[in-house]
């Protein structure tokens, strides 16, 4: 009974949702019509002035009687729309009020009023009409992008929900459990214990993925929210002012030029030309948009807030940054730092673009509008005017319109993106912020713990009794020899990104180091997992995992439905595809279905941060596209870019093409993974050699660090240091950064510019003989110090070599003062030396250098 009542409140919270989600679609929906309504209006209005300028001029030459009926027709014409108090609408009443007045019939109005000016305005209107579909556009792509973060939101509320309700059963299983025991406290039973302690880490580890769903929820909720403000507050503005660009500055043009025809014409109607003056003065396109939408409140207005909605009995209502966590929402937060200030410098730019692409966009319209408006003549005697405007100057302004009308409205979509990414990532960099320094500001000693089941042991694969090959072989035969369902590096891959690389800048784009994308191919080939270790470069681990799609023999897509693919990339309907598409994999043997979905349903999941690592889905698509998908002329641009929309719809679509887990049994990939079931159960039969693991576990946060470099923080969670100066390492951060303190004062350091004598002199002897084994090689410990320190890569977020000053083109970097090696002429002190004098180069003429190039390098240097 219990269980109906907890699926009728999630129904209940998803209901809110889907009623708030619906609601904002149809407000949506409302303000399309409304601005089509605009441009109607607009049009109505364009060629109410055409048909009165056209009938005025052929009823020029008549008295007062026909003027009176002229204006008598447009009058009740006016009266049957619905009012408006637009200052357009205005002058247009004004207009109408003063054309009762005129009596006399002036041949050279009437010649103006029937050629020139109703050209003119069949241009405006053009502009007018083509400029609202532009306008449109954008409006409907910036309502998709609203409609995607709303989907995010939703998807991430079920898969916390989903995590909440695991986390429930297992705590009760646990409750249950521990219930057993007492009662069979006397019997003393192992197994019992046991249980227990398996059930108390798998309640661990499902909270564990709990908070991370929580997080990514609270994440979505905030960016949802800072969308809609942005959408709400500041683009519909824009979007009203670009489909209204030209439009009232065209209407102004239109009654100025009939004020000079007027004036010189009819001397005794200036009292009244100056108050149709004043009125057509007053235009001002501001106030129009905003009485359009005061009109139109409940399209235009700000829909409520986005509230959160926990599970029943969660009381977190923030995002959590434990122990477990901080590390990684620490880079993540870094990460967001550096992706912000990029996109600000770039809104910064379009924004001064943006207003030089409207000014020119206005005077195109302008002169292509007005460039032929005649020069009217000094008395009634001469009606004909020369025109000063060059015809071929004329001409030329005409023809680059097109290209300006699409450079300002490129500007316009890329200012509006880019400002709505920026609401996006400040939202969360606010929440992640505020959330570090509530953890930061707890008793350090919750940041030194570590729990044991944590501890990710490394697996070993039967690699060299597995008759066929992992990389360059047959991946259905694999399958089959080895019994994985998901072949070992494909899943060590995926986990390890999963963990640690889901908002590393570049991912899959940025190539990896060669030396030791080879190393982890060797390890994987031996049957070791090199990744269950968090050191890996994670460059070089997605790099893994494109080689070993790449080298397949046959791709993971058959090349007998290559053309069958093809025609399926061609439809444009997406419906009809999805289907297409879905028919074709069926067809596929079930083992390559179960790879396909667990690959497919990782790479959605990777383009869902793209706000962060920049790889929307056909950014993944350019990556993979052509390892998976093989043809007879793959070298063909044309046909790798049908075969990269093809895999980009493959990531959007996973969900409806791939069969579920209960139609194709079999491994599914999980969005908030943690460390395997089997590394728990092995952590759980430990037992005996506790006491023996948190003595290493002390030594191991004990550990001691020397200054390599000098070093300047750039934030205050960064330690300032100099060359010499000796740390206590408590725990890694990141691959990137250690947890420390440095005479008392506690913060991060960067992992390149320290050297760790335990680690690199013998007490982590464990670590250097798995690598050695993996790779094949043996190096001494010399080496292994020089390669440490020459590694040094100077970017944003990752390296100590920052940059301190751009001036006029220039970029000044603050290179490390300390020296890169000791006082000697051993040859490895040289080779750190040159090592260190390479890459600096390189990064300099921004020049991509392995690793190999190096040390061809130095052995010749060295030689010399």
């Amino acid at each position: 009974m219990s269980s109906h009542v907890k699926l009728w409140r999630d129904r209940v919270g998803t209901a809110d949702y889907d009623t708030q989600f619906k609601e904002v679609r149809l407000q949506l929906a409302e303000q399309l019509r409304i601005f089509d309504g605009q441009v109607e209006q607009k049009t109505q209005m364009l060629q109410d002035l055409f048909d009165y300028l056209r009938r005025r001029g052929e009823i020029e030459g008549e008295y007062a009687r026909s003027l009176d009926k002229l204006c008598d027709r447009f009058s009740s014409r006016t009266r049957k729309k619905e009012p408006s108090h637009q200052s357009v609408v205005n002058c247009w009443q004004v207009l109408l009020s003063q054309t009762r007045q005129e009596s006399k019939d002036h041949s050279f109005l009437s010649d103006s009023y029937s050629n020139t000016l109703p050209q003119q305005l069949s241009h405006c209107a053009d502009h007018a009409q083509r400029l609202a579909k532009r306008s449109r556009e954008i409006c409907t792509q910036l309502q998709d992008g609203l409609l995607k973060v709303t989907t995010e939101l939703q998807t991430t509320l079920k898969t916390y929900y989903q995590y909440y309700t695991e986390f429930l059963s297992a705590e009760g299983k646990l409750k249950e459990a521990v219930r057993l025991e007492e009662k069979q406290k006397q019997s003393a039973s192992k197994k019992m214990e046991r249980q227990i302690e398996k059930r108390q880490s798998k309640v661990q580890e499902i909270q564990l993925k709990c908070t991370k769903a929580r997080n990514d929820y609270l994440l979505n909720l905030a960016a949802a929210n800072a969308c809609m403000n942005k959408y709400y507050l500041h683009d519909l503005s824009t979007l009203v002012d670009c489909c209204d660009l030209g439009y009232h500055h065209s209407i102004s043009k239109v009654f100025h030029l009939y004020l000079a025809s007027r004036q010189w014409a009819q001397q005794n109607l200036s009292t009244g030309m100056q108050q149709l003056d004043t009125t057509v003065s007053e235009l001002n396109q501001n106030q129009d948009r905003d009485t359009l939408m005061q009109a139109n409140i409940s399209a235009f207005c700000l829909p409520l807030r986005f509230q959160y909605q926990p599970y029943e009995g969660d009381q977190v209502v923030e995002v959590s940054a434990k122990c477990e966590m901080l590390g990684e929402l620490v880079t993540r937060f870094q990460q967001l730092k550096s992706r912000l200030s990029s996109v600000t410098m770039e809104v910064e730019e379009s924004g001064k673009l943006l207003q030089s692409a409207q000014s020119s966009m206005l005077e195109s319209i302008v002169e292509d509008t007005f460039g032929s408006a005649p020069d009217f003549p000094s008395s009634p005697s001469s009606p004909e005017g020369d025109v000063s405007v060059s015809k071929t100057y004329l001409l030329k302004r005409r023809a680059s319109l097109p290209d300006t009308e699409s450079l300002y409205f490129m500007k316009v979509r890329d200012h509006l993106c880019n400002s709505s990414l920026i609401s996006k990532l400040e939202a969360k960099h606010d929440l992640l912020k505020v959330a570090i320094q509530k953890a930061e500001s707890v008793d350090s000693n919750h940041s030194r713990t570590r729990s044991k089941r944590s501890v990710r042991h490394k697996k070993s694969y039967p690699g060299n009794q597995i008759s066929q090959k992992l990389f360059n072989g047959d991946l259905l035969s694999y399958i089959q020899a080895s019994g994985q369902l998901i072949p070992a590096v494909v899943e060590s891959c995926i986990r390890f990104i999963n963990l640690n690389g889901l908002h590393h800048e570049g991912l899959f784009r940025v190539p990896g180091s060669q030396m030791v994308v080879n190393q982890l191919k060797d390890a994987f080939m031996k049957g070791d997992d090199p990744l269950a270790d968090e050191g890996s470069d994670m460059d070089s681990v997605a790099g893994v995992l494109k080689l070993y799609f790449r080298s397949l023999m046959k791709p993971l897509f058959p090349e007998e439905s290559y053309e069958q693919l093809m025609e399926c990339g061609q439809i444009d309907d997406e419906t009809k595809k999805i289907t297409q598409l879905k028919n074709i994999i069926s067809s596929y043997p079930a083992s390559l279905i179960i790879v396909m979905r667990y690959l497919f349903a990782f790479l959605y999941h990777v383009s869902q941060y793209s706000d962060e690592n920049m790889m929307q889905p056909y950014n993944l698509a350019v990556c993979f596209g052509p390892s998976l998908v093989r043809g007879p002329n793959n070298g063909d641009a044309a046909e790798l870019q049908r075969i990269n929309s093809l895999v980009k719809s493959i990531i959007i679509q996973h969900e409806s093409i791939f069969p579920s887990q209960n139609e194709l049994p079999g491994p599914v990939y999980e969005k908030c993974m943690t460390m395997e079931e089997e590394d728990c159960e092995a952590v759980a039969e430990e037992g005996d050699g506790e006491s023996e693991q948190s003595q290493i576990k002390e030594a191991k946060d004990e550990l001691q660090g020397v200054a390599l470099f000098d070093y300047t923080g750039r934030s205050s969670a960064e330690l300032s240091f100099k060359h010499g100066d000796r740390f206590i390492l408590h725990s890694k951060a990141s691959s990137d950064w250690w947890r420390g303190e440095l005479n008392g004062t506690k913060g991060l350091i960067p992992t390149k510019y320290i050297s760790v004598p335990s680690m690199d002199g013998g007490q982590d002897q464990k670590g250097k003989e798995t690598l050695k084994s993996s790779c094949g090689r043996q190096q001494t410990e010399e080496e292994q110090k020089a390669d440490q320190s020459a590694r040094l890569r100077v970017t944003s977020d990752k390296a100590g070599v920052v940059p301190s000053n751009v001036t006029s083109g220039k970029v000044s970097l603050q290179i490390p003062t300390g020296q890169y090696a000791q006082a000697g002429n051993s040859p490895g002190a040289l080779r750190k030396t040159l090592a260190c004098v390479i890459r600096l180069f390189a990064f300099y003429l921004d020049f991509n250098i392995t690793d190999i190039i190096i040390d061809r390098i130095m052995t010749k240097s060295v030689n010399l």
